[in-house]
Formats: structure tokens, C-alpha cells, sequence
């Protein structure tokens, strides 16, 4: 198990397979399965190197009580690993998922597909949105989804019931998804030129904002249950998204939520995220995200027929 983490181990029939860097290594694995079959590769990382967000994200408020045991340049505290150490691996681990990320990008670029990385904790109503979202686009563009959760097809059979092709990825003890899970998930999957790719992440604010999955854009969902002081806790994820979603606000009336407060504390982190106000069971500002996907649809590349064909 890993020490920061808490990421664990799997094998593909018995068998370990290379990790990151090409070496093979007994211990520390993946464990994902794809509709009944396993994919499975090594992953391995400790706390996310925070010299990698996409922007500066100093803590906005501290607390002179608290213990912070991230404030080394390994951004960590690892009993038994240096501060020099942490970052090697960090760098290590991160700079070969962005290799697979930029490989995946490319193909996406070449397919004229819009992948979407839905981020939030759990519980903040993503599949609901998602749901909606899929049955309001239908007959407007390709869709299909990624599912990203640690256990269950419980979320992938909800989005097949709306007709749109989905995939499920079950990362075991993982709390994220990576470049790596995500295109053999698309390689399986195999979307339709064009399409609106949904990767619906594992329900976690804090690892999926330091793993690029190759995506256009992060969009995290936040809902008014959970508090508004979560963009100040978790700044990273908010540093990396481009659109903030609160959702359920229809419970708004019942729920101590101060939404000018939380959009504040967004983009003291993140000047430039764009926000967004849903309720998926009222339908309330679903066509707006609904015409935010169009736009940058819109502006997207179209897909390569020759290379596509070949």
C-alpha cells in the first residue's frame, strides 16, 4: 500500500507488469476492470507534487495550530523518504503520465474528440448531472463516457441506460484515475469521430488534479451540501479545472451555503474559472452547461479522416 495514498496492488493473471519507467516491480499495482475483463498496469505515487499545478496556489487561509506536513518541497510528509527523495518519485511518476496524457491528446486531436474530466468529491450529484447532460445532447453530437470509480458498474449502467456507450474503469484501492487507465479505456471504448468524451473520475478532491488524462478541460462539480470553504481546502483541484459546477441548488433553501462566499473562494485560487449553477433534478441551468460543451465543441478540431482511416 502506499504511503501517502493509499493506492494498492494487482496483477494481470499472476503476472506484474512494468511500471512508469519501463522496469518491473513486485509490488504496487492497479487493479482495473473493464466491463468484465482486466486491464491492469502499475501505478504508483506518492502526495502530488504541488511545484506541478497548473498555477500558484498558496493556502489563502492558515491556522498557526495546525501540523502541516506538506510544507517540504516534496510537498509530503513520507516516514523513511527525504524531501529529495518524494520529488524524484513525484517527477518521476507524473512525468511519464504526461507522456501517455500528450499520446492520448494527440489522438484525440486527431479524432476531433472533446474529452470533458468531471471531477468532485463523492456524492456531489456527477452522475446525476451527467445523466441529464447526455439525454439533453442527444442527437446533437457523438457521446460516451468514461467510468471512473474504485469499485461497481453500478455508475456505467446508469449512463447506458441512456443509450450513450460507456466503460467502466474500477481502480481498486486507486483514488484516481491516470493517463495510462484512461487510453486503454479508449482504446476499448473506441468513440466516434467527433465525440463528446465524458471521463467521469473517481470521487476525490485532491489526486485527479495532479494526473492530466489527456482531457481538453477539468470541469470540477461542487455541490451546496458540502460546504463552500472546499475551493480553500483542496486549492489544487480548483487551480486545475477551467469551470466550477455547484450543483443541487435546489436544496439551497435547506442547506447553510453561502454561494457568493464559495464563488469568491473559488477564484482567489483560480481568477479565471468560469461557474456554472445547476440543479440536474430541477433542470435549472442546464442549458447553460449544456451550451458551454456546444461552444468549445464548436471550436474544436475536426476529426482527421486520413489518419483516422489509417
Amino acid at each position: 500500500m502506499c504511503t501517502v495514498c493509499g493506492c494498492g496492488q494487482a496483477s494481470v493473471n499472476g503476472r506484474l507488469v512494468s511500471g512508469p519507467a519501463g522496469q518491473d516491480h513486485p509490488h504496487h499495482h492497479h487493479d482495473h476492470h473493464h466491463d468484465g475483463h482486466d486491464h491492469h498496469h502499475h501505478h504508483y505515487h506518492y502526495h502530488h507534487d504541488h511545484d506541478r499545478a497548473p498555477t500558484e496556489t498558496p493556502t489563502p487561509v492558515a491556522d498557526a495550530g495546525a501540523h502541516h506536513h506538506g510544507r517540504g518541497p516534496g510537498g509530503a510528509h513520507v516516514p523513511g523518504l527525504d524531501q529529495a527523495r518524494i520529488v524524484r518519485v513525484e517527477r518521476d511518476i507524473l512525468d511519464a503520465n504526461d507522456a501517455r496524457a500528450a499520446e492520448t491528446r494527440a489522438l484525440f486531436a486527431d479524432r476531433g474528440i472533446l474529452a470533458l474530466n468531471l471531477v468532485s468529491s463523492p456524492g456531489s450529484g456527477k452522475t446525476t448531472l451527467l445523466t441529464r447532460t447526455l439525454a439533453d445532447l442527444a442527437g446533437r453530437v457523438p457521446l460516451a463516457v468514461i467510468e471512473g470509480d474504485q469499485q461497481t458498474s453500478l455508475d456505467a449502467e446508469r449512463i447506458r441506460a441512456t443509450g450513450v456507450p460507456a466503460l467502466q474503469v474500477n481502480t481498486g484501492k486507486g483514488c484516481h484515475l491516470d493517463a495510462d487507465m484512461v487510453a486503454r479505456a479508449v482504446d476499448t471504448l473506441n468513440p466516434a469521430g467527433g465525440a463528446v468524451l465524458f471521463i467521469e473520475n473517481v470521487g476525490n478532491l485532491v489526486c485527479p488534479a495532479a494526473f492530466d488524462l489527456g482531457e481538453a478541460h477539468k470541469v470540477v462539480i461542487l455541490s451546496v451540501t458540502e460546504g463552500e470553504d472546499k475551493p480553500l481546502k483542496y486549492p489544487d483541484m480548483f487551480a486545475a479545472a477551467d469551470l466550477m459546477i455547484l450543483t443541487k441548488m435546489d436544496l439551497l433553501p435547506h442547506v447553510s451555503f453561502d454561494v457568493d462566499r464559495c464563488v469568491d473562494f473559488a477564484r482567489r485560487v483560480n481568477p479565471d474559472l468560469a461557474v456554472l449553477r445547476v440543479s440536474a433534478t430541477r433542470g435549472d441551468g442546464l442549458a447553460a452547461w449544456r451550451d458551454w460543451i456546444l461552444a468549445r465543441r464548436a471550436t474544436w478540431p475536426a476529426p482527421d479522416t486520413e489518419r483516422t482511416a489509417s
